[in-house]
């Protein structure tokens, strides 16, 4: 246990002095490997992961859900979520905060990444909400938070990720993440009423706009959801009907929503050989990012289960005499405060393999524990001083302070501490629609 303790200690040095999360994991877990066993076994293990890997036919679900989300931002699907939001929400004091933050709810349903959702958003929304005169605070903070929604709403590749470090079924975990991403996107919106009834001037109303305006803008989004319904549909059985019969598994869901993302694109005119191009070179990079990080996590995690960890830190508990929520409460502070220094990825391949064994030891069902720390990841998305989205909106804005979108993301950071909370004291909210499965 010391020397695992000591491992995972080393890894977060390396990752502060800026090594690649991947690399870091990597080096640290195969020294620490050879140190438990031998260098021959080492080298054993770590070339079989890296083959099993690259061969692993349920792996070629992330490079497809990213082929969709490309597909999707190509076809211009970002503009029409939001155009049908402002319909219906854009009269609202703080009206055009609250169609952003439906917006990337819907964008996130068909998209799956969080940075990818921030970043469109931040084009469609942040010159719209300026020319209504909203604070520029109010304005990034609802596309920061909006965006963390990418990572929770199904499809998404982090709960693809989570599932495969876990061998949970992805299925579930999608299902299981859709009521806590509309408790999001509730409570995202009060707090843009919250920040808005402190001071009216940050939001102004909009326009109104009449029904016959709010049907003609839903004719706009019928590809978003011909597409999540094609998705999500095939992934639990809602197609397997006469007379289309058609039931995918996860993998096979993600190449129909990739196919279909490119049909849509192809029938909106949005693309082209260069288009085609640079979404095939994104999603190969994209992918070849992830995979480097995932197989250097699972060599951390061996490294991690044959040092004794989990064991030592059950005996330790066992010692204590903690009960199991207390302990649950211990490992979402140490992720909140891991989620000030490093990024959301990362600490999902870091802690997972730690805390997982231990969690389902205390007999905590893993799908709940799955939407529990993608929730907690969303949080560390804009929570300071690293808020990846913050510093996302910051790049693409330019002419805004990280300071300013940390304070107005303030109050988003609250109410996704009370969801968590709601989320951990009612599982229910998680397990309800993957037990009727």
């Amino acid at each position: 246990m010391i020397e695992a303790a000591i491992g995972f200690g080393i890894v977060l040095v390396l990752v502060l002095l800026r090594m690649p999360i991947a690399f870091a994991m990597g080096l640290v877990g195969m020294l620490g490997y050879m140190y438990e066993t031998s260098f021959r076994g080492a080298l054993s293990m770590v070339s079989r992961l890296i083959i099993d890997t690259s061969q692993d036919y349920g792996l070629s679900v992330i490079p497809l859900f990213i082929l969709m989300g490309l597909f999707v931002n190509k076809g211009g699907i970002s503009r029409e979520l939001y155009r049908v939001s402002f319909a219906f929400l854009g009269h609202l004091r703080g009206g055009l905060a609250m169609a952003t933050i439906v917006a990337c709810g819907g964008f996130a349903a068909i998209c799956g990444s969080s940075l990818a959702t921030a970043a469109t958003m931040s084009k469609v929304a942040m010159p719209e909400m300026r020319k209504y005169g909203y604070a520029d605070s109010l304005s990034t903070a609802s596309i920061a938070a909006g965006g963390t929604l990418g990572i929770l709403i199904p499809p998404s590749v982090i709960l693809v990720i989570y599932g495969l470090l876990t061998e949970t079924s992805i299925g579930k975990l999608f299902i299981a993440g859709i009521i806590p991403g509309i408790l999001g996107i509730v409570f995202y919106i009060l707090a843009v009423r919250y920040t808005v009834g402190r001071n009216p001037d940050a939001g102004p109303a909009g326009e109104r706009t009449d029904w016959k305006g709010r049907f003609a803008a839903l004719r706009g989004v019928w590809a978003v959801l011909l597409l999540f319904f094609l998705v999500i549909g095939g992934l639990y059985g809602v197609l397997n009907v006469w007379p289309i019969y058609l039931t995918f598994s996860p993998t096979e869901a993600a190449g129909m929503g990739a196919a279909g993302a490119f049909l849509i694109a192809l029938f909106r005119g949005n693309l082209n050989f260069k288009a085609v191009s640079e979404v095939l070179k994104e999603t190969a990079i994209t992918t070849a990012s992830l995979f480097s990080v995932l197989i250097g996590a699972w060599i951390f995690s061996n490294f991690v289960n044959i040092a004794g960890l989990t064991e030592g830190l059950r005996d330790m508990i066992a010692t204590l005499n903690m009960a199991p929520w207390m302990v649950m409460a211990v490992i979402l502070m140490i992720y909140i405060l891991l989620g000030m220094i490093f990024e959301s990825l990362s600490m999902l391949l870091l802690t997972v393999p730690i805390f997982f064994p231990l969690v389902i030891g205390l007999g905590f069902d893993p799908v709940w524990f799955g939407v529990v720390v993608v929730v907690v990841t969303e949080i560390s998305l804009i929570t300071p001083p690293v808020g990846l989205n913050v510093f996302i909106l910051k790049n693409v804005v330019g002419d805004v302070t990280t300071g300013t979108i940390f304070k107005g993301v303030t109050p988003f950071w609250v109410a996704d501490i009370i969801r968590l909370a709601l989320l951990v004291g009612i599982p229910a909210l998680s397990l309800f629609l993957p037990s009727q499965m």
